[in-house]
């Protein structure tokens, strides 16, 4: 099993050389891939469904991934997630494909609808049907990286006679992995995506998804292009290795672990230093990486 690094562009690591020092100690250990999430803005004060303060450092993920790709030689970078419907998707298709390139081809492109209404509000962009524009959006980037002449022709997206260079160095773009733990990121997953990316999730809770994920391969075709739907998730708490065996036990494919946090009530607190952020990684390294 792989095992990721989820948030190295927040908290403590919003500092640009506390995110350098962490990435290359964790590619040293042998982790697979670092992991950004996103939120454009944050509602103040926080309400729920909001996940973390709204003064809580989160740098953009593209942009703390083309630093990092000049401090590191391997590992790969996973967007845990891109908020599709709130971007033009040509614009975000240049992003990527500059980002793949910059990075020599390392991106991981996660992606999800979004649920913050207050953030949808703030950059003026609709709330309703975002699963539509989520799949137009990502029909229309994967026509700009990789049809000879793109062109893309729905609801809300229409274009044709331009070009977009450079292309993606991953031949048909980054894999695209989908988040979400209900039954349409199941669907979109199987129908549009490579993975599926299930975030704070007990090892119940994994099962349950996978059994949806299931079920929606029996309910739609999946293209033969995208191969086998790799199963990434993230548990809330820190992890050793017989809790690593029990996702590998259900077929996670790669447990993408937080940094140092015993609950979910402490996991985005700014108390988590880089040194006990360090000392995490070493000790997964040393314990679980290679040995799921």
């Amino acid at each position: 099993m792989k095992i990721g690094l989820f948030g190295i562009n927040m908290g403590p690591l919003g500092d640009a050389q506390a995110s350098i020092r962490i990435a290359q100690l964790a590619e040293s250990a042998g982790f697979e891939s670092l992991w950004a999430g996103e939120h454009v803005v944050l509602p103040e004060p926080q309400l729920p469904p909001s996940p973390v303060p709204p003064r809580y450092p989160m740098v953009d993920p593209n942009i703390c991934f083309a630093a990092l790709s000049g401090h590191t030689r391997t590992v790969r970078f996973g967007t845990g997630i891109i908020i599709l419907p709130q971007r033009n998707p040509l614009v975000l298709a240049k992003e990527m494909a500059s980002l793949d390139v910059v990075t020599g081809g390392r991106l991981i492109f996660g992606v999800g609808i979004g649920y913050l209404k207050a953030e949808f509000d703030a950059l003026g962009i609709p709330f309703n049907d975002k699963a539509g524009r989520t799949r137009e959006y990502l029909e229309a980037m994967r026509s700009i990286w990789c049809d000879e002449q793109p062109a893309y022709h729905g609801q809300y997206v229409d274009f044709a006679g331009v070009q977009a260079y450079p292309r993606p160095l991953q031949a048909g773009g980054p894999p695209v992995v989908f988040g979400g733990h209900v039954p349409g990121a199941f669907a979109r997953s199987v129908t549009h995506g490579h993975g599926w990316y299930g975030f704070g999730l007990k090892p119940e809770d994994t099962a349950a998804c996978i059994a949806g994920l299931e079920q929606a391969a029996r309910d739609h075709a999946r293209p033969q292009g995208l191969g086998k739907l790799e199963i990434s998730v993230t548990p809330f708490g820190n992890i050793d290795l017989d809790r690593a065996k029990a996702y590998a036990d259900l077929g996670v494919d790669r447990l993408i672990v937080l940094f140092p946090a015993q609950s979910p009530d402490t996991l985005f607190e700014l108390g988590a230093t880089e040194q006990a952020i360090a000392d995490y990684v070493k000790k997964l390294g040393d314990e679980v990486v290679g040995r799921v």
